[in-house]
């Protein structure tokens, strides 16, 4: 495997080019991934109108009264569908809870499903009309701008490019709407704690506002910026554990805006992709070598490692 570029910061790459020529994109995102666990990605294929209903139609919703959002809170579900109020998700080891709040949509599956037991079915708020339908085709969206991203990966990996098809076929993948709220001179902790993901990659849209940092293999926090209508994708810790650290799960955090800015709410929506429930996450052997002992000789499934993860950032 090639080693990844020394770079300073992330660098942006456009998945058009993956049609065109898929081992020179694999190439370029791989390394990426390897040095950053981040990449930037334009020409993602979502469309704009799309993105900026679905963003409309957050906004509206997290304008609601309280207690009308807290009738789709879901208690003891981990937060997996509906609404998780302001202040709830902690990051892992932190003593403040992060100053957002969010809802979740998952996948829909048809009735009788082998994965039902693993996945709540949706809630939609019945006060914002054109909701389901803007974020069932946002997700679908979403799943193929993914996909499209894991057969890179597999190339860059020496993986056959569909290799990651199967492995998150009817996943777990869940797409959160994100309001950070305005900041107060006052306020405890920060928009989002330092964390790594739980899932296997996730792809992020309207990071455009700043805030947004990577921490760097030599311990600076590092800005993540990105150009109107890019999208940030990051490696998750099942893939860092399938991969043995070869593409690398990232400390991020999401800073309290200037004085200046403050006042001003910020809104994201990161589609965390997932593994189907009882994939294995079982050490690639490409990613093994004398070098590069198996960190993870014990193999667990995804719906394992997620629960013992939502435990851990108290959501369970």
């Amino acid at each position: 495997m090639i080693a990844a570029a020394d770079l300073t910061t992330v660098p942006g790459v456009s998945l058009a080019q993956s049609d065109v020529n898929p081992e020179a994109f694999a190439q370029a995102i791989g390394e990426s991934f390897e040095r950053f666990g981040f990449a930037v990605v334009a020409d993602h294929g979502i469309p704009a109108d799309l993105i900026a209903r679905a963003e409309s139609l957050a906004k509206a919703f997290f304008a609601l009264p309280e207690a009308t959002k807290r009738a789709y809170r879901v208690p003891g579900s981990g937060g997996a569908r509906g609404y998780t109020p302001f202040r709830v998700e902690t990051a892992k080891d932190a003593t403040e809870a992060d100053l957002k709040e969010f809802w979740h949509v998952g996948r829909e599956l048809p009735k009788v499903h082998p994965f039902e037991g693993f996945m709540h079915p949706n809630l939609w708020p019945d006060e914002i009309p054109g909701f389901k339908d803007a974020y069932l085709e946002l997700f679908a969206a979403f799943d193929m701008a993914g996909l499209r991203i894991l057969s890179a990966i597999a190339r860059y990996l020496g993986l056959a490019p569909d290799f990651f098809a199967d492995t998150v076929r009817d996943g777990n993948s869940v797409l959160r709407l994100l309001h950070y709220p305005p900041v107060a001179p006052d306020a405890p902790g920060i928009r989002a704690g330092a964390h790594e993901d739980i899932n296997t990659i996730t792809l992020l849209l309207g990071a455009e506002e700043g805030g947004l940092q990577l921490l760097d293999r030599d311990g600076r926090w590092v800005a993540v910026n990105i150009a109107e209508g890019e999208m940030v994708v990051n490696i998750g810790d099942m893939l860092q554990r399938l991969t043995n650290h070869v593409l690398p799960s990232t400390s991020h955090r999401v800073m309290n805006p200037p004085p200046e800015r403050r006042g001003l709410p910020r809104y994201s929506m990161p589609f965390f992709l997932h593994f189907r429930p009882d994939y294995l996450i079982d050490t690639l052997p490409e990613c093994v070598s004398a070098n590069r002992p198996n960190r993870y000789p014990e193999p667990i499934t995804a719906d394992d490692f997620l629960l013992e993860r939502l435990r851990e950032i108290k959501l369970l």
